[in-house]
């Protein structure tokens, strides 16, 4: 599966059609959060194949930036996300996944259940 470009503006932001923007890396912003509860867990990377294989499988693909490989999140961890829906900004360049992370509920690779742990206080950054 490839992903077409749209043919206009208006197609873009009002289509039915699937397009997204990757940007000059091939990669497109991808924010996940507890389809239960609400809460962003991670901000990841996806590109064309990762996406394609979320859209796929129903289990969340991304694009590991520091190790240049595509990763299928929890396939080491154990801490799989189980995709209950994906959405698509007005301009296509970002992608909301809300998904059901398996395993002990993490989705940090320190163990947190979220990414954003910590809190900024006073330019100290505070774990919760």
């Amino acid at each position: 599966m490839s992903f077409p470009t749209a043919p206009s503006k208006d197609a873009l932001e009002q289509g039915e059609m699937l397009t997204p923007r990757f940007d000059a890396a091939g990669l497109i912003a991808a924010v996940a959060t507890h389809a239960d509860t609400g809460e962003v867990l991670m901000l990841a990377w996806m590109n064309a194949e990762a996406l394609e294989k979320t859209l796929k499988t129903g289990e969340a693909h991304y694009y590991s930036r520091s190790r240049g490989e595509l990763w299928h999140k929890g396939a080491t961890s154990g801490q799989v996300q189980v995709v209950d829906e994906v959405r698509i900004d007005c301009d296509q360049d970002a992608v909301w996944i809300k998904v059901r992370p398996q395993g002990d509920g993490g989705a940090c690779h320190t163990g947190a259940r979220s990414c954003f742990y910590r809190v900024v206080d006073g330019g100290r950054v505070v774990r919760e």
